[in-house]
């Protein structure tokens, strides 16, 4: 107690000699012309006190809807919003919930804001300037947040960074709730986008505008869209119209809807109830709204009954409106299975034709630990003994096959079927490279304004099992990432398989769509990459894997010493007997 007296007789006496200053000569500490530190400190601290200030949303309509699975499985590039196009000197303001799985803490699994020109995803000249996710992390090169050949991490910053260890990190549950997202053009010498929710404001400030990259130049809209991953979104609120109009508040009937993992075949036995358990249904609604629904949601009949062998047909009803009250109008869907005997074991009866497989390393892919090459099932047999002791073959289409090491010496590869397993074998050897020079010394305008698709090598063919290179020096006018080398697999008559650039992107049918292709590059931050590949040396290399698949590797040394590797594993959908490669250019040129 005698100590508390005393801290507070000690308190009080300075507190009252503080107020005793002003009474001395020259004592300025309340006084108008006090010294600036003083009047600054004294702002910074009521500054610090304030809450931030939310920037006021002029013109927000309704907007409601939602779009990416609400059991949180919607894979990346596989939910869209609508599109919002956004004028040169307009902004854009959405609003929305983010609905991340708080039983995943995987760090991208939020959204992305997907920045392009004015087309169509995947169109006739869709371009894009990036990808925005709302997560920052600590290290990006490790785990990138953004890409694309337009947004650059310099201009990025965060109030929440993310640290993740094996791609998780607990943090990322903050990015959920309520979000404002603006994509602001009204500047005109920058261009910014602000995502905010009640924990974290992630900023980018670019210090110029946009470049034009629409085809005709007399437009000079971009486009919006956003992709959920592992979450999904409920729109609320834009204060501009989107291709296709708004969608009201108010509650909306079901119209139609798709059937989606409906299985080919069920065994015998197996009850509707579990059959029909991983079935999911888009269902669309007035005003052009589809939701996602799951078969806890949906309600199934078997015509005939489940009890007999054969083909059944499904019927499928759902009587919900948007808002999940009961509909005046239920739509329905039907679909078709088979109800098989359960398969009891599987041997293969027919080798496939194919049991020579293929690789090479380069400088690109020597870290690799658990690279894999694709098994071709062309040729192969395999038969079926189900219950009743019938035996057929089965369709190829029906099995599944394990990957196959990408190391010398025999391999085993697994099929299953049902549960049941067999194996075949088959052989891996590294490839044999073979040096190929072009014709030309030089390809692309040295002023680097050559025009995309009006430049090209040679045709290199590449037999199957053996890899080809080539070695250059790439010049670049740094325009965009894809100012750069890109490879064209092609048949000889010049059908394209796939085209893939250097800036790891790529597209074709042997690109679009394939599950098995791995690529990835070292390219760190574009800007540094890009100055650094004007007279980079290159070398390609290209492998006929001997298994429908092309390998496609290249090493590039920057012109600071900096060494780069891009790489793209098992582009697919080819003839491995009608393989070839050739070089091309936009943005720059290339010297042999």
């Amino acid at each position: 107690m005698r100590i508390l007296n005393k801290l507070v007789y000690a308190c009080c006496s300075i507190a009252f000699g503080l107020m005793a200053l002003p009474s001395c000569e020259g004592g300025e500490l309340y006084d108008v012309n006090a010294p600036d530190w003083i009047s600054e400190k004294v702002d910074s601290i009521a500054n610090s006190k304030k809450d931030p200030e939310e920037e006021v949303l002029e013109g927000m309509q309704e907007d409601v809807y939602s779009f990416g699975n609400a059991d949180y499985t919607s894979g990346f590039w596989t939910a869209f919003s609508k599109y919002y196009v956004v004028p040169d000197g307009q902004k854009w303001h959405g609003v929305f919930n983010l609905n991340i799985n708080p039983a995943d803490n995987t760090y991208y699994k939020n959204f992305a804001l997907v920045i392009t020109n004015d087309a169509d995803r995947g169109g006739e000249g869709y371009t894009e300037y990036g990808a925005y996710r709302f997560d920052t992390t600590n290290d990006t090169l490790a785990y990138n947040s953004q890409w694309g050949s337009h947004l650059f991490f310099k201009y990025t910053s965060s109030t929440l960074m993310l640290s993740p260890v094996d791609n998780l990190d607990e943090a990322v549950q903050k990015l959920g709730g309520k979000v404002t997202l603006t994509v602001d053009r009204t500047n005109e010498n920058a261009f910014s986008i602000k995502i905010q929710n009640a924990s974290a404001t992630k900023t980018y400030k670019q210090p110029y505008k946009l470049p034009n990259l629409n085809a005709d130049a007399s437009n000079t809209n971009i486009r919006c869209f956003l992709v959920p991953e592992g979450s999904y979104i409920n729109f609320l609120q834009s204060n501009i119209v989107p291709i296709g109009g708004l969608t009201s508040a108010e509650d909306k009937n079901p119209l139609s809807m798709v059937l989606q993992n409906v299985p080919d075949q069920v065994n015998a036995g197996t009850s509707l109830e579990e059959a029909v358990a991983g079935i999911t249904a888009i269902v669309s609604f007035e005003e052009g709204v589809t939701k996602t629904v799951t078969a806890e949601e949906l309600q199934f009949t078997a015509i005939p009954n489940m009890n007999e062998l054969g083909t059944k047909t499904l019927v499928v009803i759902y009587n919900k409106t948007f808002k999940g009250e009961n509909c005046n109008q239920p739509v329905v869907a039907n679909a078709t299975f088979e109800v098989v005997e359960k398969i009891v074991s599987i041997q293969v009866t027919a080798q496939p034709a194919h049991t020579q497989y293929y690789y090479y390393t380069s400088a690109a892919t020597e870290t690799m630990t658990d690279r894999t090459l694709a098994f071709l099932p062309e040729g192969l047999e395999v038969t079926a003994t189900y219950a009743d002791g019938s035996t057929r073959v089965v369709d190829n289409a029906k099995l599944h096959f394990s990957a196959i090491p990408a190391k010398a010496g025999t391999q085993t590869v697994t099929i299953t079927a049902d549960e049941v397993t067999a194996t075949v074998e088959v052989k891996v050897a590294e490839s044999v490279v073979a040096t190929v020079s072009n014709s030309a010394g030089i390809i692309g305008a040295e002023n680097n304004s050559t025009g995309w698709w009006t430049v090209f090598s040679d045709n290199f063919n590449v037999p199957a099992g053996e890899t080809r290179s080539i070695s250059f020096t790439n010049y670049t006018s740094q325009a965009n990432n894809w100012s750069n080398f890109a490879i064209v697999l092609r048949k000889a008559d010049l059908a394209e398989y796939a085209v893939v650039r250097a800036d790891n992107y790529g597209w074709g049918a042997g690109y679009d769509g394939n599950a098995s292709l791995v690529h990835n590059g070292t390219q760190g931050d574009w800007a540094t990459w890009l100055a650094d590949m004007n007279g980079a040396k290159v070398t390609v290399y290209v492998t006929n894997c001997g298994n429908g698949t092309a390998d496609i590797q290249a090493v590039m040394k920057g012109t600071s010493g900096t060494s780069y590797a891009q790489y793209y594993l098992g582009i697919n959908k080819l003839d491995m007997n009608d393989l070839n490669f050739a070089l091309t250019i936009e943005g720059g040129h290339l010297v042999f």
